[in-house]
């Protein structure tokens, strides 16, 4: 997960578009998901958990992903005037919506509906995360369940 983070930082050195959420899904493991993943090491699994360990990473995966989609969500305006859209070009294109409505930074009833699904998504690996906080020991509990309602 360590070099992968690095390559995630350098890929936005050269990539502004996202075809799809196959590889959005990728971008956000590599600058967050991994964050997750290293935090396990640190905070540690609890001893009387039954939670497998597979189990416990894909839920600090998860949340990783839930708080980048947050940021990208978050910052859409402020990336567009960097000149990049980190928002899955084909289901902008099944909104009706384009680069250029992205860039205007209009809010329109597309831009709406197709923000709704995005926000349904991200909350969806915030509900699989929470499956993993009580599996981590107890003294590292609370900045996790901290970190995962205030995103």
């Amino acid at each position: 997960p360590f070099r992968d983070m690095i390559e995630g930082m350098r890929s936005d050195l050269r990539k502004t578009r996202y075809n799809n959420f196959d590889e959005l899904y990728m971008y956000c493991y590599y600058v967050a998901g991994t964050v997750g993943l290293m935090s396990v090491l640190v905070m540690g699994i609890a001893t009387e958990s039954k939670a497998t360990t597979e189990s416990v990473y894909s839920a600090a995966l998860a949340l990783g992903i839930a708080n980048q989609l947050t940021n990208i969500l978050r910052d859409v305006g402020e990336d567009a005037r960097r000149g990049r859209i980190y928002l899955p070009q084909d289901e902008l294109a099944q909104a009706g919506l384009s680069d250029e409505d992205i860039f205007k930074g209009v809010v329109t009833n597309r831009w709406r509906n197709f923000m709704k699904r995005q926000i349904k998504r991200a909350r969806m690996f915030f509900e699989e995360a929470e499956r993993g906080v009580t599996e981590l020991s107890q003294a590292s509990r609370w900045p996790v369940w901290a970190s995962l309602l205030l995103y």
